[in-house]
């Protein structure tokens, strides 16, 4: 096609050149000047006209004439290229099909193309990592850093992720000749630093993550709550922790695993309030059996209000085993172990599991029934490994009949909620 477009130039050309020519001989191309040039003792005069068509022809001649001869060169380096493209290709194929040794010679070769050179480059140390010579990956990554530094970092600090290196993978990533990452530069980092317990710095790249479209809508939105949830985790002090929630968007502060994660970081803190509060007002927003469960767990005070909060709940959901369970945990640490022992026995009916058995262990335990405490224990474990469990002496056959009773669940204005 380009040896047509060439050759359809040239009869314009000459076509031009003909009509040119014509027009040329005329006389009336006189009145428009004329041109005289003395070369060595030799004088030559033309009209203007004449000069440019005379200047047109030689920028002509010359061309054709520089390309003749760098045709051979041109066409080497067309060759080169070709088979560049076509030992990436096969070294990719080795790559994907484990032929690491392969794959590695061939990619290397193609990455003496300044073309596909990079590419090639950073699959080669890929399969060099597979192989396990770290002197090859090296070399690699040596011969990379001078053709491309940014994809030099972006090379190094994926490896150093992959062997929880994320220290080394920071310093490849921020460094100066590495700048402006690319976005997936940016998705390292942002994995780096969460890896290095600094999650508040890795949540601020989100922004810039989202506007350049690096990761789709889903992975996004699973980073974005992984990394607000470690946040929260990572709260040094109870202020640090009160502006990172506040600074959350809405959705973010009614996901289970970030409320979770906040109110545990509260408790840690000591800070009772901020932690209870934020459960119920979860809880009351949307039902949620993991927070309920940790609701009845977390090591606060507040026994009391969390009692009077869960018995308000289980109006709705008297079946709920997380809910059971967590009052009898609340029940036990207000020393009412009877009442505990009927919640934790109605859990298991409803379906609870490991964690009412484990519960059922600490509050014989504690009143001193040393055989139903190591019984209980050992049903926690087997109820942990998905295995039997044996049923603990001293419920009657109308105990057991009210156990397994199930209320209707009612919302919380009262009304029923169907079984579906």
């Amino acid at each position: 096609m380009k040896a047509l477009r060439t050759v359809i130039a040239l009869l314009v050309l000459v076509a031009l050149g003909v009509l040119a020519s014509q027009w040329l001989s005329s006389d009336a191309t006189r009145d428009l000047g004329e041109v005289f040039v003395r070369v060595g003792g030799y004088d030559f005069s033309t009209t203007v006209p004449g000069a440019l068509l005379a200047m047109s022809i030689t920028a002509l001649l010359l061309w054709l004439l520089w390309n003749l001869v760098t045709l051979p060169f041109r066409a080497w380096g067309r060759y080169r290229r070709k088979q560049a493209r076509a030992r990436l290709t096969e070294g990719l194929e080795a790559l994907h099909g484990g032929h690491w040794l392969r794959a590695e010679k061939l990619l290397q070769l193609a990455a003496e193309d300044d073309e596909v050179g990079t590419i090639a480059r950073t699959a080669a140390i890929r399969a060099a990592d597979a192989r396990g010579d770290e002197s090859a990956v090296q070399a690699h990554l040596s011969a990379l850093a001078q053709r491309n530094a940014a994809t030099h970092a972006l090379a190094s600090a994926d490896r150093a992720l992959a062997q929880l290196r994320p220290a080394d993978a920071l310093a490849a990533l921020d460094a100066p000749a590495a700048q402006p990452l690319p976005p997936r530069g940016l998705g390292l980092r942002a994995e780096a630093l969460a890896a290095t317990r600094r999650a508040g710095e890795a949540y601020g790249l989100l922004g810039a993550l989202k506007q350049q479209q690096a990761l789709s809508p889903t992975a996004y939105s699973t980073l974005e709550s992984r990394l607000a949830a470690q946040a929260m985790h990572e709260a040094t002090d109870a202020n640090v922790l009160a502006e990172r929630w506040e600074t959350l968007p809405k959705h973010l502060r009614a996901d289970a695993a970030i409320v979770a994660a906040y109110a545990e970081r509260a408790a840690a803190l000591r800070w009772d309030d901020a932690a209870a509060r934020s459960l119920e007002q979860a809880i009351d927003a949307r039902w949620d059996e993991s927070l309920v469960a940790l609701y009845g767990r977390l090591p606060i005070g507040k026994l009391d209000s969390r009692r009077a909060s869960a018995q308000r709940w289980l109006l709705a959901h008297p079946a709920s085993p997380a809910l059971l369970v967590a009052l009898a945990q609340l029940a036990r640490l207000q020393g009412q172990w009877p009442q505990a022992q009927e919640f934790l026995y109605r859990a298991l009916a409803q379906g609870a599991s490991a964690e009412a058995w484990e519960e059922l262990g600490h509050g014989f335990t504690a009143a001193g029934d040393e055989v139903l405490a190591r019984r209980s224990y050992a049903n926690a474990l087997n109820a942990s490994r998905g295995e039997a469990t044996t049923e603990l002496p001293g419920r009657d056959m109308k105990q057991k009949i009210f156990d397994e009773a199930v209320v209707e669940d009612r919302d919380a204005h009262g009304v029923p909620r169907l079984r579906g």
